[in-house]
């Protein structure tokens, strides 16, 4: 919808320093020229079917011109993190144009220490995250000076399906998912009565459930503008909370998007006193299939904001987030994906434009109140076009109902927050992404990795509550976080 655009995003700040023969605009659009035949997103649009009878189609554009998806871009001045972000922000609050390929990339001149950045957005329905990391295979290189792949063989383009083709195929494949009908009925029974017995045993820690959420500030409907705030806080440091907790990674980041948002929450004086409840994708492509498209499913858990105690905070997500993922097998990896081949576009489309045209997302409690994403990244340097990639920061979409989604992607030794929120409904993300290095010390703290000190919170916090900072955890000596 106008609102609800669903691409995903990322921007990277490069230090052109590396590029053979130094930096030009021209190299970096002759450089993902060279290689759009090794990434099928970037070449393919979509066919709608007569009447929205079924699904779009995917084809080569016979007309595809790099010039409509490769611009740049002056960055205002200082050019630090903040104004990359708000580029960022404006060039994700502009939906994609669906007669081409569903895809732009802008490069950002003109950042701090003579470096670039490259916001880059897809839309979601051409990658998921292990599709998208397959691209990254392609367009980034371990090394700065790397030779051109070969280029493609010549090809006849593709046929571009007329309307009778079209409904044809709708007809096949409507005929072929009937038939498939049956088992999916009797698989999903199963899934529900294994769920329903699970709930049912108290013995069995089980996730959250949707329309449980509490109501938030950024919970209600979209507006068409986004904004992006970043943070970035060292790899060593979260995996040394891991091994204390003896928990995983992602309870780790879970923790720390929970102490980020507990403490925003408590300096706009909006802390509810039951706990938020997260939405984290979860993939359910095969091993190995990197195919176009978007193969998520979704798992939910709760954040336990209203906790004070950092301890007690992050052992109750770690319990939680297992009872999730026992539920989500439970369930069924493609359960959702199954029926969603079954919606019919048109009443589909019906429903969402109706729920957020009618306002809907204020009638009754949030399905979930945030969408929580965590990437592993590479532990080595990347290149891309020759020049180093010194910070990657991700944009997921926000979803109608839901105006913030935090994706974390973990690169060399660093930890990289993209918080995308919809600016009417959080007009301060900064003050909220300053926050992920409060929430560090606090675990850091609390996990006895270094002394409690008193200290006043961040001036973003404090900013935030208009007033004086309130009193919270104790926190650590700052980290040390390293900026573009």
């Amino acid at each position: 919808t106008p609102t609800h655009h669903m691409h995903v995003a990322m921007t990277m700040v490069l230090d052109p320093s590396t590029m053979p023969g130094g930096y030009s605009f021209d190299k970096i659009k002759d450089f993902i020229a060279k290689r759009l035949h090794l990434v099928p997103p970037f070449r393919r649009r979509l066919v709608q079917v007569p009447l929205n009878l079924h699904h779009p189609v995917w084809i080569e554009d016979p007309n595809f011109d790099i010039d409509n998806h490769v611009r740049r871009i002056g960055c205002p001045a200082p050019g630090g993190r903040r104004e990359l972000g708000e580029m960022a922000g404006q060039i994700a609050s502009t939906p994609l144009d669906r007669r081409r390929p569903l895809w732009e990339m802008w490069v950002v001149e003109g950042l701090k220490q003579d470096r670039i950045g490259i916001v880059t957005k897809v839309h979601h329905a051409a990658i998921d995250g292990a599709s998208g990391a397959e691209l990254m295979v392609h367009l980034f290189s371990m090394e700065a000076d790397t030779p051109d792949p070969e280029p493609p063989p010549p090809t006849d383009p593709d046929h571009i399906p007329n309307e009778f083709e079209l409904l044809g195929y709708a007809a096949a494949s409507k005929f072929r998912r009937t038939m498939s009908l049956p088992r999916l009925l009797g698989s999903t029974a199963g899934a529900v009565n294994r769920v329903v017995q699970g709930r049912r045993d108290p013995n069995v820690i089980v996730g959250a459930a949707p329309l449980t959420a509490p109501r938030t500030s950024w919970n209600g409907p979209l507006s068409t503008s986004r904004d992006v705030g970043f943070a970035r806080v060292p790899l060593n440091d979260i995996k040394e909370i891991k091994q204390v907790f003896g928990c995983t990674v992602n309870d780790v980041v879970l923790g720390l998007c929970a102490g980020t948002l507990r403490e925003y929450m408590k300096g706009h004086g909006d802390l509810p006193d039951t706990p938020l409840v997260a939405t984290c994708p979860v993939s359910v492509r095969p091993g190995g299939e990197t195919d176009i498209g978007n193969r998520v499913s979704a798992m939910f858990t709760r954040l336990h904001t209203h906790e004070p105690d950092p301890v007690a905070r992050i052992r109750a997500i770690q319990e939680v987030t297992a009872g999730a993922k026992h539920e989500h097998n439970a369930v069924g990896a493609d359960m959702l994906q199954n029926w969603a081949e079954f919606a019919a576009p048109n009443t589909f489309n019906l429903a969402v434009r109706l729920y957020s045209g009618l306002g809907l997302t204020t009638s009754f409690r949030p399905i979930h109140n945030v969408i929580i994403s965590n990437v592993p990244g590479p532990p080595f340097p990347l290149y891309y076009a020759g020049a180093r990639m010194v910070a990657a920061y991700p944009m997921g979409p926000t979803m109608e109902g839901v105006g913030l989604n935090i994706t974390v992607f973990s690169y060399e030794e660093s930890v990289d927050f993209g918080f995308m929120v919809d600016r009417e409904l959080v007009p301060d993300v900064w003050n909220m992404a300053d926050g992920v290095r409060d929430a560090l010390e606090e675990l850091k703290v609390a996990a006895g990795l270094q002394p409690a000190t008193k200290k006043p919170r961040s001036r973003s916090s404090a900013k935030a509550a208009g007033k004086s900072s309130p009193k919270g955890p104790p926190n650590g000596s700052t980290t040390t976080v390293s900026k573009p």
